[in-house]
């Protein structure tokens, strides 16, 4: 958590533009090839990742091969074992916590999505 007294983060388009290059980075460090596609939203409390072209060319063979299940299954390890550096990409340039994680593939058409939820803004109401 950034301290009290931290810049803001960049404008809402430059933010997105941020967040979609370091969660395709991070993608490329762990799978030796990244996304080709990749668009941030970014509301109140959530970042979402929507990529395209994530299948690596075996993943692709396996599922056209009948082994989606399988495929599915690796990325979900895929995705477990990049959380802490996709997390902590995400909370260095929004300047928040991350509360949840949440991460999901589609074969045909070939997307993945990384959800973000950021700590809340709302100060809370005293009783």
């Amino acid at each position: 958590m950034p301290p009290p007294d931290a810049p803001e983060p960049a404008p809402i388009g430059l933010l997105a533009s941020q967040v979609s290059r370091a969660v395709v980075q991070v993608w490329h460090e762990y799978t030796g090839r990244g996304p080709t596609r990749a668009r941030t939203t970014i509301t109140d409390e959530l970042v979402v990742v929507l990529m395209g072209d994530t299948l690596l060319k075996a993943e692709r063979n396996l599922a056209g091969g009948g082994r989606s299940a399988e495929v599915l299954s690796m990325r979900r390890a895929f995705q477990e074992t990049m959380k802490e550096d996709l997390v902590a990409a995400v909370e260095k340039l929004t300047r928040r916590k991350v509360v949840a994680f949440m991460s999901h593939n589609h074969i045909e058409p070939d997307l993945a999505a990384e959800v973000f939820v950021l700590e809340s803004r709302v100060i809370p109401r005293q009783t």
